[in-house]
Protein backbone atom coordinates (compact mmCIF):
# COMPACT_ATOMS: atom_id res chain seq x y z
CA UNK A 1 0.00 0.00 0.00
CA UNK A 2 1.71 3.06 -1.33
CA UNK A 3 1.13 5.76 1.72
CA UNK A 4 -0.55 8.91 0.81
CA UNK A 5 -1.79 12.10 2.37
CA UNK A 6 -5.79 12.83 1.61
CA UNK A 7 -6.98 16.39 2.52
CA UNK A 8 -11.05 16.90 2.19
CA UNK A 9 -12.26 20.53 2.89
CA UNK A 10 -15.42 22.50 2.81
CA UNK A 11 -14.62 25.74 3.32
CA UNK A 12 -16.49 27.68 5.84
CA UNK A 13 -19.07 30.00 4.36
CA UNK A 14 -19.74 33.46 5.70
CA UNK A 15 -22.58 33.91 7.69
CA UNK A 16 -23.57 30.16 7.23
CA UNK A 17 -25.49 28.06 9.45
CA UNK A 18 -24.13 25.89 12.12
CA UNK A 19 -23.88 22.03 11.23
CA UNK A 20 -27.04 20.75 12.37
CA UNK A 21 -26.99 18.15 15.63
CA UNK A 22 -27.95 14.76 13.99
CA UNK A 23 -31.48 13.21 14.66
CA UNK A 24 -31.79 11.80 18.24
CA UNK A 25 -28.54 12.86 19.98
CA UNK A 26 -28.60 14.83 22.42
CA UNK A 27 -28.98 18.81 22.21
CA UNK A 28 -25.53 19.39 24.41
CA UNK A 29 -24.05 17.61 21.53
CA UNK A 30 -24.13 21.11 19.51
CA UNK A 31 -20.77 22.16 22.06
CA UNK A 32 -18.80 19.31 20.82
CA UNK A 33 -19.62 20.26 16.81
CA UNK A 34 -18.93 24.12 17.57
CA UNK A 35 -15.51 22.94 19.41
CA UNK A 36 -15.23 20.59 16.29
CA UNK A 37 -15.41 23.73 14.17
CA UNK A 38 -12.98 25.90 15.94
CA UNK A 39 -10.30 23.06 15.70
CA UNK A 40 -10.93 22.90 11.99
CA UNK A 41 -8.66 19.97 11.49
CA UNK A 42 -8.81 16.13 11.86
CA UNK A 43 -5.70 13.93 10.86
CA UNK A 44 -5.93 10.22 11.04
CA UNK A 45 -3.48 7.42 10.49
CA UNK A 46 -5.34 4.40 8.99
CA UNK A 47 -4.52 1.64 7.02
CA UNK A 48 -7.73 1.91 4.82
CA UNK A 49 -6.95 2.30 1.51
CA UNK A 50 -7.34 6.05 0.24
CA UNK A 51 -10.00 5.36 -2.26
CA UNK A 52 -11.91 3.26 0.03
CA UNK A 53 -12.14 6.45 2.90
CA UNK A 54 -12.57 9.08 0.29
CA UNK A 55 -16.43 8.51 0.42
CA UNK A 56 -16.09 8.99 4.37
CA UNK A 57 -14.55 11.63 4.06
CA UNK A 58 -16.78 13.41 1.10
CA UNK A 59 -19.60 12.97 3.21
CA UNK A 60 -18.31 14.30 6.80
CA UNK A 61 -16.65 17.18 5.28
CA UNK A 62 -20.58 18.26 3.65
CA UNK A 63 -21.71 17.26 7.05
CA UNK A 64 -19.65 19.00 8.83
CA UNK A 65 -17.82 22.02 6.60
CA UNK A 66 -14.95 23.70 7.94
CA UNK A 67 -13.17 20.79 9.12
CA UNK A 68 -10.71 19.40 7.14
CA UNK A 69 -9.74 15.76 7.19
CA UNK A 70 -6.15 14.79 6.88
CA UNK A 71 -5.94 10.94 6.13
CA UNK A 72 -2.91 9.39 5.66
CA UNK A 73 -2.51 5.92 4.53
CA UNK A 74 -0.03 3.60 5.43
CA UNK A 75 0.17 -0.12 5.94
CA UNK A 76 -1.10 -1.35 9.54
CA UNK A 77 2.21 -2.32 10.83
CA UNK A 78 3.60 1.52 9.81
CA UNK A 79 0.43 3.09 11.05
CA UNK A 80 1.59 1.78 14.63
CA UNK A 81 5.17 2.33 14.37
CA UNK A 82 4.98 6.06 13.17
CA UNK A 83 2.70 7.09 16.13
CA UNK A 84 4.54 5.29 18.62
CA UNK A 85 7.70 6.96 17.37
CA UNK A 86 5.87 10.80 17.05
CA UNK A 87 5.11 10.28 20.75
CA UNK A 88 8.24 9.23 21.62
CA UNK A 89 10.39 12.37 19.86
CA UNK A 90 7.12 14.88 21.64
CA UNK A 91 6.40 15.94 18.18
CA UNK A 92 3.31 16.30 16.33
CA UNK A 93 0.92 13.06 15.66
CA UNK A 94 -2.52 10.94 14.25
CA UNK A 95 -5.86 12.51 16.49
CA UNK A 96 -7.12 9.11 15.71
CA UNK A 97 -5.82 5.83 14.75
CA UNK A 98 -7.98 3.72 12.52
CA UNK A 99 -6.14 -0.01 11.72
CA UNK A 100 -7.01 -3.95 10.54
CA UNK A 101 -4.13 -4.75 12.91
CA UNK A 102 -6.67 -4.77 15.57
CA UNK A 103 -3.83 -6.75 17.90
CA UNK A 104 -1.65 -3.65 17.58
CA UNK A 105 -4.48 -0.91 18.00
CA UNK A 106 -5.38 -2.99 21.48
CA UNK A 107 -2.11 -2.73 22.55
CA UNK A 108 -2.20 1.32 21.72
CA UNK A 109 -5.28 1.20 23.99
CA UNK A 110 -4.42 -0.68 26.62
CA UNK A 111 -1.52 0.36 27.14
CA UNK A 112 -3.25 4.19 27.64
CA UNK A 113 -2.98 6.14 24.59
CA UNK A 114 -6.97 6.29 23.63
CA UNK A 115 -9.47 8.69 24.92
CA UNK A 116 -12.43 7.08 26.70
CA UNK A 117 -15.48 8.53 25.00
CA UNK A 118 -18.55 6.95 25.16
CA UNK A 119 -19.72 7.78 21.59
CA UNK A 120 -23.11 8.28 20.64
CA UNK A 121 -23.73 5.34 18.64
CA UNK A 122 -21.74 2.71 21.13
CA UNK A 123 -24.85 0.57 21.69
CA UNK A 124 -25.84 0.14 18.03
CA UNK A 125 -22.51 -2.22 17.12
CA UNK A 126 -22.19 -5.23 18.69
CA UNK A 127 -20.57 -5.65 22.42
CA UNK A 128 -17.88 -7.65 21.57
CA UNK A 129 -16.75 -4.09 18.90
CA UNK A 130 -16.30 -2.35 21.92
CA UNK A 131 -13.81 -2.22 24.89
CA UNK A 132 -13.75 0.80 27.91
CA UNK A 133 -15.30 2.87 25.55
CA UNK A 134 -11.90 3.62 24.24
CA UNK A 135 -11.72 0.90 20.87
CA UNK A 136 -14.29 0.47 18.50
CA UNK A 137 -14.56 -1.60 15.67
CA UNK A 138 -16.20 -0.41 12.59
CA UNK A 139 -16.03 -2.69 10.35
CA UNK A 140 -16.95 -6.90 9.76
CA UNK A 141 -14.60 -7.66 7.47
CA UNK A 142 -14.00 -11.44 6.48
CA UNK A 143 -10.92 -13.12 5.95
CA UNK A 144 -11.14 -14.99 2.48
CA UNK A 145 -9.12 -17.17 0.05
CA UNK A 146 -8.64 -15.88 -3.26
CA UNK A 147 -7.96 -17.78 -6.34
CA UNK A 148 -7.28 -17.75 -9.94
CA UNK A 149 -10.82 -18.86 -11.74
CA UNK A 150 -8.46 -19.49 -15.33
CA UNK A 151 -6.12 -21.85 -13.74
CA UNK A 152 -7.77 -23.45 -10.49
CA UNK A 153 -10.23 -25.90 -11.77
CA UNK A 154 -13.93 -25.61 -10.00
CA UNK A 155 -13.39 -29.18 -8.19
CA UNK A 156 -10.18 -28.01 -7.13
CA UNK A 157 -11.35 -24.96 -5.22
CA UNK A 158 -11.31 -25.41 -1.70
CA UNK A 159 -14.41 -24.90 0.52
CA UNK A 160 -12.74 -25.21 4.48
CA UNK A 161 -9.55 -25.21 5.66
CA UNK A 162 -8.96 -28.72 6.08
CA UNK A 163 -9.81 -28.67 1.38
CA UNK A 164 -7.10 -25.53 1.62
CA UNK A 165 -4.21 -27.66 3.44
CA UNK A 166 -4.56 -30.97 1.06
CA UNK A 167 -4.98 -28.84 -1.54
CA UNK A 168 -1.81 -26.27 -1.50
CA UNK A 169 0.53 -29.60 -1.26
CA UNK A 170 0.19 -30.93 -4.50
CA UNK A 171 2.93 -30.38 -6.73
CA UNK A 172 0.88 -27.77 -8.87
CA UNK A 173 0.64 -24.90 -6.18
CA UNK A 174 4.35 -25.36 -5.48
CA UNK A 175 5.60 -21.52 -5.49
CA UNK A 176 1.86 -21.05 -6.39
CA UNK A 177 0.58 -19.91 -2.84
CA UNK A 178 0.77 -16.36 -1.26
CA UNK A 179 -0.26 -14.65 2.17
CA UNK A 180 0.75 -11.88 4.34
CA UNK A 181 4.20 -11.39 5.89
CA UNK A 182 3.35 -11.53 8.82
CA UNK A 183 6.47 -10.28 10.00
CA UNK A 184 6.10 -6.74 8.54
CA UNK A 185 2.12 -7.13 8.10
CA UNK A 186 -0.31 -6.62 11.45
CA UNK A 187 -3.23 -7.69 10.19
CA UNK A 188 -1.42 -10.49 8.47
CA UNK A 189 -0.05 -11.93 12.21
CA UNK A 190 -3.05 -11.12 13.48
CA UNK A 191 -4.96 -13.14 11.30
CA UNK A 192 -2.47 -16.43 11.21
CA UNK A 193 -2.68 -16.19 15.39
CA UNK A 194 -6.43 -16.06 15.19
CA UNK A 195 -5.96 -19.22 13.47
CA UNK A 196 -3.79 -21.00 15.73
CA UNK A 197 -6.74 -20.26 18.48
CA UNK A 198 -9.39 -21.17 15.85
CA UNK A 199 -8.04 -24.20 13.43
CA UNK A 200 -6.83 -27.46 15.60
CA UNK A 201 -5.24 -28.23 12.84
CA UNK A 202 -3.01 -25.24 12.68
CA UNK A 203 -0.20 -27.19 12.54
CA UNK A 204 -1.13 -29.48 9.21
CA UNK A 205 -1.57 -26.34 7.29
CA UNK A 206 1.73 -24.81 8.34
CA UNK A 207 3.24 -27.77 7.00
CA UNK A 208 1.38 -27.41 3.88
CA UNK A 209 2.51 -23.74 3.80
CA UNK A 210 5.96 -24.55 3.83
CA UNK A 211 5.58 -27.66 1.19
CA UNK A 212 4.09 -25.38 -1.08
CA UNK A 213 6.96 -23.03 -0.60
CA UNK A 214 4.58 -20.02 0.18
CA UNK A 215 5.70 -16.28 -1.17
CA UNK A 216 4.37 -13.90 1.55
CA UNK A 217 3.12 -9.91 0.70
CA UNK A 218 3.12 -7.17 2.77
CA UNK A 219 -0.48 -5.84 1.30
CA UNK A 220 -3.94 -7.16 -0.14
CA UNK A 221 -3.20 -5.45 -3.35
CA UNK A 222 0.32 -7.21 -4.31
CA UNK A 223 -1.33 -10.85 -3.48
CA UNK A 224 -4.27 -10.08 -5.60
CA UNK A 225 -2.10 -8.84 -8.81
CA UNK A 226 0.24 -12.01 -8.48
CA UNK A 227 -3.27 -14.36 -8.19
CA UNK A 228 -4.75 -12.50 -10.86
CA UNK A 229 -1.52 -12.74 -13.30
CA UNK A 230 -1.43 -16.38 -12.41
CA UNK A 231 2.05 -15.65 -11.25
CA UNK A 232 0.26 -17.39 -8.00
CA UNK A 233 -2.56 -19.40 -8.04
CA UNK A 234 -4.03 -18.52 -4.70
CA UNK A 235 -3.92 -16.75 -1.63
CA UNK A 236 -4.69 -17.33 1.84
CA UNK A 237 -6.44 -14.68 4.59
CA UNK A 238 -6.65 -11.57 2.31
CA UNK A 239 -9.34 -9.31 3.27
CA UNK A 240 -11.98 -10.42 1.74
CA UNK A 241 -13.63 -6.30 1.35
CA UNK A 242 -11.21 -5.62 -1.10
CA UNK A 243 -10.92 -9.53 -2.42
CA UNK A 244 -14.97 -9.37 -3.38
CA UNK A 245 -14.68 -5.69 -5.08
CA UNK A 246 -12.17 -6.42 -6.94
CA UNK A 247 -14.14 -9.76 -8.10
CA UNK A 248 -16.67 -8.02 -9.46
CA UNK A 249 -14.19 -6.40 -12.58
CA UNK A 250 -11.46 -8.85 -12.45
CA UNK A 251 -12.85 -12.25 -14.21
CA UNK A 252 -9.68 -14.00 -12.70
CA UNK A 253 -10.21 -13.34 -8.99
CA UNK A 254 -12.26 -15.95 -7.69
CA UNK A 255 -13.42 -15.63 -3.90
CA UNK A 256 -14.05 -18.31 -0.93
CA UNK A 257 -15.61 -17.16 2.72
CA UNK A 258 -14.50 -20.88 4.41
CA UNK A 259 -17.23 -22.94 5.25
CA UNK A 260 -15.96 -24.49 8.58
CA UNK A 261 -15.15 -21.16 9.90
CA UNK A 262 -14.41 -17.56 8.43
CA UNK A 263 -12.90 -15.05 10.67
CA UNK A 264 -14.23 -11.26 10.77
CA UNK A 265 -11.85 -8.84 11.30
CA UNK A 266 -13.38 -5.23 12.67
CA UNK A 267 -10.97 -2.07 12.00
CA UNK A 268 -10.48 -0.77 15.28
CA UNK A 269 -10.63 2.97 15.92
CA UNK A 270 -9.70 5.05 18.82
CA UNK A 271 -8.91 8.77 19.84
CA UNK A 272 -5.64 9.72 20.60
CA UNK A 273 -5.55 11.14 24.88
CA UNK A 274 -3.81 13.80 23.63
CA UNK A 275 -5.42 14.64 20.17
CA UNK A 276 -5.25 18.19 19.20
CA UNK A 277 -8.11 18.27 17.75
CA UNK A 278 -10.26 16.00 19.98
CA UNK A 279 -13.62 17.09 19.02
CA UNK A 280 -13.22 16.39 15.31
CA UNK A 281 -11.95 13.33 16.38
CA UNK A 282 -15.19 12.33 18.22
CA UNK A 283 -17.17 14.14 15.65
CA UNK A 284 -15.88 11.54 13.35
CA UNK A 285 -15.66 8.17 15.91
CA UNK A 286 -19.78 9.22 16.13
CA UNK A 287 -20.07 9.99 11.86
CA UNK A 288 -18.15 6.26 11.26
CA UNK A 289 -20.94 4.71 13.73
CA UNK A 290 -24.24 6.22 12.44
CA UNK A 291 -26.51 4.71 10.20
CA UNK A 292 -24.80 7.29 7.58
CA UNK A 293 -21.48 6.60 7.79
CA UNK A 294 -22.24 2.88 7.94
CA UNK A 295 -24.32 3.45 4.91
CA UNK A 296 -21.30 4.68 3.09
CA UNK A 297 -18.90 2.50 4.33
CA UNK A 298 -21.06 -0.37 2.94
CA UNK A 299 -22.39 0.93 -0.47
CA UNK A 300 -19.52 3.46 -1.62
CA UNK A 301 -16.57 2.43 0.62
CA UNK A 302 -17.18 -1.91 0.72
CA UNK A 303 -15.89 -2.37 3.61
CA UNK A 304 -18.57 -4.32 5.28
CA UNK A 305 -20.79 -2.47 7.72
CA UNK A 306 -20.77 -3.80 11.44
CA UNK A 307 -24.36 -2.61 12.30
CA UNK A 308 -26.86 -4.98 11.67
CA UNK A 309 -29.77 -2.19 10.54
CA UNK A 310 -27.42 -1.03 7.27
CA UNK A 311 -28.80 -2.69 4.20
CA UNK A 312 -26.25 -3.50 0.96
CA UNK A 313 -24.74 -6.18 0.06
CA UNK A 314 -21.19 -5.43 1.87
CA UNK A 315 -23.13 -5.80 5.20
CA UNK A 316 -22.65 -7.91 8.38
CA UNK A 317 -26.39 -8.79 7.52
CA UNK A 318 -25.49 -10.08 4.23
CA UNK A 319 -22.42 -12.07 5.35
CA UNK A 320 -24.02 -14.21 8.22
CA UNK A 321 -26.87 -15.04 5.71
CA UNK A 322 -24.16 -16.27 3.63
CA UNK A 323 -21.97 -18.26 5.73
CA UNK A 324 -24.35 -18.75 8.77
CA UNK A 325 -24.07 -16.95 12.22
CA UNK A 326 -22.27 -20.18 13.29
CA UNK A 327 -19.81 -20.11 11.41
CA UNK A 328 -18.61 -16.46 11.26
CA UNK A 329 -16.04 -15.79 14.23
CA UNK A 330 -15.59 -12.38 15.21
CA UNK A 331 -12.28 -11.02 16.33
CA UNK A 332 -13.02 -9.77 19.33
CA UNK A 333 -11.84 -5.69 20.40
CA UNK A 334 -9.99 -6.67 23.27
CA UNK A 335 -6.85 -7.32 24.69
CA UNK A 336 -6.93 -10.88 24.94
CA UNK A 337 -5.80 -9.97 21.26
CA UNK A 338 -2.32 -9.02 23.14
CA UNK A 339 -1.40 -12.93 24.33
CA UNK A 340 0.47 -12.98 20.68
CA UNK A 341 2.02 -9.62 21.17
CA UNK A 342 4.53 -10.43 24.32
CA UNK A 343 7.71 -10.32 23.35
CA UNK A 344 8.83 -14.22 23.81
CA UNK A 345 4.95 -15.48 22.14
CA UNK A 346 5.98 -13.24 19.37
CA UNK A 347 9.21 -14.90 18.70
CA UNK A 348 7.54 -18.13 19.70
CA UNK A 349 5.23 -17.45 17.00
CA UNK A 350 7.41 -16.21 14.16
CA UNK A 351 10.17 -18.66 14.96
CA UNK A 352 7.60 -21.82 14.41
CA UNK A 353 6.44 -20.12 11.29
CA UNK A 354 9.32 -19.85 9.69
CA UNK A 355 10.46 -23.36 10.80
CA UNK A 356 7.39 -24.89 8.93
CA UNK A 357 5.78 -22.26 6.32
CA UNK A 358 8.88 -20.75 5.65
CA UNK A 359 11.09 -23.37 5.10
CA UNK A 360 12.62 -23.43 1.55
Amino acid sequence: MLKTTVAAACAFFAGSALAQVPAGYPADYQKIIDAAKKEGKLVIYGATDSKATQPLIKDFSALYPGITVEYNDMNSTEVYNRFISEVAAGGNTADAMWSSAMDLQMRLASDGYALQYKSVEAAKIPGWAVWDDKAYGTTFEPAAIVYNKRLVDAKEVPQTHADFTKLIQQPKFKDKVTTYDIEKSGVGFMFMTQDARENPKFLEMENAFGVAKVRVQSSTGTMMERISSGENLIGYNVLGSYALVRAKTDPSIGVVLPKDYTLVMSRVFFINKSAKNVNAAKLWLDYMLSHRGQTIIANDSKLFAIRADVTGETTSAELIKQIGKDNIKPVPVHPILLQFLGPAKRMAFLKQWKETAGKK
